[in-house]
Parts: structure tokens; sequence; C-alpha cells
């Protein structure tokens, strides 16, 4: 339900007080026993709720699909695994599914040009509504399955993404050479494992924030990702902020935060 729209249809007369008070009743979240959807989450903060999917029953998650579908509502869902995206497809057949990243999206036809999406005939055009600019970058090509979490969140919430992946501190002119690019953004995501250097690096040549994500990608002492996000945390640039191991939702929200705070004041 989109409560904005519900009171102006009433003021309009389009829909009745009985009808209002219903939808109403609903708040602050519709209980479906098993998940209680939080259809006000956009109206508090700015983005609406988004569905973590690993580990879900499948019916719950078809069923809390199929909710948010019928109230209008885009979706996002990360971790999805390609069992849970043929199920959802069987009840909304518009949703779309990226397997390297395990991000699944339901978009409303009537809004799909207000998301910024990555398009698939030419991922290197800009949609014009998405805003600013994000710079999300790997160290190498193992980073990717995490980076595209981060840059598919990022243009989910509207933001502008630019990829620059496999540029890892192993050869630093690659970073070098597109770092005149890297420095238009107006945030910059860095994934990487291994010793997890790059975010310390790329923040020693910008003069925006810069967000680590370190991957559990890299061999027996990188333990899992432990290495990276140390190296991260215990950076000597400045302007770091560190989100947990592969966390790229985490780091594409906050950097959406940041950049619809520097192009438009506000979310």
């Amino acid at each position: 339900m989109n409560l904005e729209q519900l009171l102006k249809d009433y003021k309009n007369g389009i829909t009745d007080l009985d009808s209002v008070k219903k939808e109403l009743a609903r708040l602050p979240y519709e209980d479906l026993d098993f998940a209680k959807l939080d259809h006000h989450r956009k109206l508090r903060t700015g983005y609406g709720e988004v569905v973590y999917c690993s580990g879900k029953v499948t019916e719950h998650l078809v069923a809390v699909f199929k909710h948010f579908a019928e109230e209008g509502t885009n979706v996002l869902g990360s971790r999805a695994s390609i069992e849970q995206y043929e199920a959802v497809r069987q009840v909304l057949p518009e949703v779309e599914y990226d397997p390297v990243s395990g991000i699944m999206k339901y978009i409303q036809e009537d809004t799909k040009h207000n998301i910024g999406r990555k398009s698939k005939e030419n991922s290197s055009k800009k949609n014009e509504a998405a805003i600013g600019n994000i710079c999300v970058c790997t160290g190498g090509t193992a980073d990717v399955p995490v980076a595209e979490e981060a840059a598919q969140t990022a243009e989910f919430f509207g933001n502008h993404v630019t990829r620059i992946y496999d540029v890892g501190v192993a050869g630093i002119h690659r970073l070098l050479d597109n770092l005149e690019t890297i420095q238009q953004a107006n945030c910059i995501i860095a994934v990487a494992g291994m010793e997890g250097a790059l975010p310390g690096v790329i923040a020693g040549l910008v003069q925006v924030p810069v967000i680590g994500v370190p991957t559990s990608v890299g061999y027996g002492t990188g333990y899992g990702g432990a290495a990276a996000i140390l190296t991260m945390l215990n950076s000597c640039s400045n302007g770091i902020a560190t989100v947990n191991i592969d966390n790229g939702f985490g780091a594409a929200y906050i950097a959406s935060q940041i950049n619809h705070q520097t192009v438009c004041g506000r979310l």
C-alpha cells in the first residue's frame, strides 16, 4: 500500500472512507504469520524493504514476492538461488534474476523508467533516471559476484553505477589507468579479497568516501576474508568505511545514501 497515493485518492474522491480505514488498519505492517511485510519502510528510511532469500522456505519466499507485487511495490531479493528464482517466476513471470550476484528483482512496469538498471543489451548505457555516480571496483575477477551484488543493488535504488573490475594491487598500473574515471564518482565501493589492500590504495588517491568490502576470496591464511577485513579496518588511509565480509548489499545501501545526499541533498 502506498500511503501517499491512498490519501490522494481519498482527497480526490476515488477511494471512500471505509476503504481508507481498512488499509490504515494494516499499519505498520502486513502479518503473513511466517513474515511481517513492512510496506512503509520507504516512507521512514527512503528505501523499501529488501528480501534476504538464502535459507528461506521457497513457498514463503514466493508468497512474500507475490504480496509485495500485489501492493504495487518493487522488490529486491538478495542471495537468491536459481531454484528460488524459478519458483517465483512461476507466479511473477516479469521477475528478473542475475546468477552471478544472486540478485532477484521484481519491478512494476510503470516504474521501470525510474529504476537505474543495467541494460542487458548495453551495460555501458546510462539510464536517464539514474542519478549521480557510484564507482564499484574489484581487486580481481573472483570478487565480481560480491561487486555485482553491490552494483545491482545500487542501481535498483536509482543510482548510476560505473564498474571497474580487476584493478587490484598486484598490477597497480591497471588501477592508475582508470584513476580519472574513479575520481569522478561521488562514492567508491572497493571490493577485494586476499590481503584487501585495494580500498586503502584508492582512498589515498580520491577525495570522496570509499567503502571497503572484504571478500572471502583467498588462500588458507586469508581465513575466509578475515585478513582482508583486518587490513581495511586498520588502513592508514583516511575516508574508508568497511562493511562485513562479502556484504555487497550493505556497501551499496550506504553508497546510495551518500550519492543521493550528494546529488539531491536528501534521499
